[in-house]
Order: structure tokens, then sequence, then C-alpha cells
């Protein structure tokens, strides 16, 4: 046993040199593309880089953008914009929804001004109108 894990540690270290052997191309008077372990006599041949390049150990650093437009960047920044107006303008709707509904569960005498003259909200509107509020509560916030 001791001998065969030996004899296997020895013949992966002699062939480490045979994968690293030097590699040559050469294309012959038909066109047709060759490879070997020696050149050719009498004819030209490059040598073939058969080197594995290692795996990178980090991700690359994220490259700078080259050429990105500078019109979708304002288009982009302009959007953004107006979804944060309309944001706020949807939290100020809810507190104000919010607050109604408060004023309409724990006051039954609620008065509406119509034309400059104050009138008394019957219970029935009153109920109606607090329906109205829990829906568009739950309908537009969270």
């Amino acid at each position: 046993m001791r001998r065969s894990l030996i004899a296997s540690a020895l013949i992966v270290l002699m062939s480490t040199p045979v994968m690293a052997a030097q590699v040559y191309k050469w294309v012959d008077a038909q066109g047709v593309t060759h490879f070997g372990a020696q050149p050719p006599e009498g004819q030209q041949a490059t040598s073939v880089n058969t080197t594995i390049a290692p795996a990178p150990t980090a991700a690359p650093a994220k490259l700078p953008q080259v050429g990105v437009d500078e019109e979708q960047q304002a288009i982009d920044e302009k959007v953004k914009k107006e979804v944060a107006a309309k944001e706020a303008e949807r939290k100020q709707y809810c507190e104000k929804m919010r607050t109604n509904l408060a004023q309409l569960e724990n006051n039954p005498r609620l008065r509406e001004e119509v034309n400059g003259e104050a009138r008394r909200l019957g219970e029935d509107e009153r109920q109606k109108r607090i329906a109205e509020a829990k829906k568009a509560i739950a309908e537009n916030c969270q």
C-alpha cells in the first residue's frame, strides 16, 4: 500500500513538466494549421501560450460607467423628485383622513359648514362618512 502511494506521487510529480511543455503552431504548404511539441525543420512556427490563468480571488471592483448619458441621469433625478413629492402628498392625505376619522368616531354631534351655514350631521350620514374614511385609509394608507 505504501509503495503504491509513493509510486503514484512520483508519477504525478514527473507528469507536471509534461503538462507544462512548450507547444508550437505552424501552417503547412496546403494551409492546414498544425500543433506539436517540436517545431518542424525549415518552417516558421510560433510558440503557443499554454499556461492557465489563475482564477480571480476577489470580485473585480465596479468600474466607473463611461459614457453614461447625462440626459438620462437628469430624467432619473426628475422622476425621483416627483416620486418623493407624491409620497409626501400621500402621507399628508393619510394624516388628514386619520384625523377626520378620529373626529367622526369620537364626536357624535358634528357640525358642517355649507354655504356659510352650519348644519348638524345626522347619525346615518356620520356612519356613512366613517365608512368612507375607513375605506380611503385602507386603500391609500398602509
